[in-house]
């Protein structure tokens, strides 16, 4: 693979220029779940500074690892160990998501780190096994492997700014999440496929159309904003409250969604909003 990356300018044609867009398109189609995979682990971290950090360097050292693959393509692909690994992990991904306790605060049901530097290396070797499939991908389109590096090194661009993107609607939509490890979970069954008989491994047009109509449904509904309810309790102290304006004014514990009386005076517009 490595003598063909140098004979490229001798096999360039209108052909393989065509073929340049389709393998972008198909990488960031087929990029979707990989952002949302990589949103989810970022969310790990607590601060949204330490997110981006995360992203922008764990990407850094993807790209490096995914040009690797390229390059060694060939031989990796040889052992089907590799592709195995990269299944068992993705599918290790989504039993974690489905199974772990979910954070109250920001949906997130994945791992928690405790620093930026136990991040970057689980985005990144995430990364490393969607690659298993999307290179595989590219080289049955393609031979060129400056086109499929140029392919991959704009899927690594992508990648950045759809992730960027999830990780704010993550907190936004309701089923965006488990929809995106649904569709990881295909492309772990579609690896393991591949390894047990190539000939079972659905189409792309098969894969892409299960990933706009996952996305469909995990954009089908925003997070509601529940407001406070009131207790009984704080019911009877807005009544109190109302026929004797001298006494304390309950306000909102957040902790227990209750009203209870409070040394200061609230005016009955501030009162009324959470009636």
């Amino acid at each position: 693979m490595l003598d063909r990356l140098l004979e490229f300018s001798s096999n360039l044609g209108v052909d393989t220029l065509l073929l340049l867009p389709v393998l972008v398109a198909l990488e960031a189609v087929l990029s979707a779940d990989n952002a949302i995979a990589l949103a989810a682990i970022a969310q790990g971290l607590s601060s949204e500074t330490q997110q981006r950090r995360a992203l922008n360097l764990g990407l850094v050292v993807a790209f490096g690892l995914r040009m690797a693959l390229i390059l060694t393509a060939s031989w990796v692909l040889h052992f089907w160990q590799f592709e195995v690994a990269g299944a068992l992990y993705l599918l290790w991904l989504v039993y974690q998501h489905f199974t772990g306790d979910e954070d109250a605060a920001h949906h997130h049901h994945g791992p928690r780190f405790a620093n930026l530097w136990q991040a970057i290396p689980v985005i990144a070797f995430t990364d490393l096994a969607f690659s298993l499939d999307s290179v595989t991908t590219a080289i049955a389109l393609s031979r060129e492997v400056w086109i499929i590096m140029l392919g991959g090194a704009i899927g690594i661009i992508t990648l950045r700014f759809l992730a960027g993107l999830f990780i704010r609607w993550l907190d936004e939509y309701e089923y965006l999440e488990d929809a995106g490890f649904i569709t990881v979970a295909f492309v772990g069954l579609r690896l393991l496929l591949r390894v047990i008989n190539p000939e079972w491994v659905p189409p792309e047009w098969v894969m892409v159309s299960l990933i706009v109509a996952l996305f469909a449904w995990g954009f089908s509904k925003r997070t509601s904003c529940v407001l406070p309810s009131l207790t009984d309790e704080a019911v009877r102290e807005t009544a109190a409250w109302e026929s004797d304006p001298t006494a304390p004014a309950p306000v909102l514990n957040e902790s227990t969604d209750s009203l209870e009386p409070s040394e200061r005076q609230t005016s009955e517009p501030e009162l009324t909003r959470w009636r």
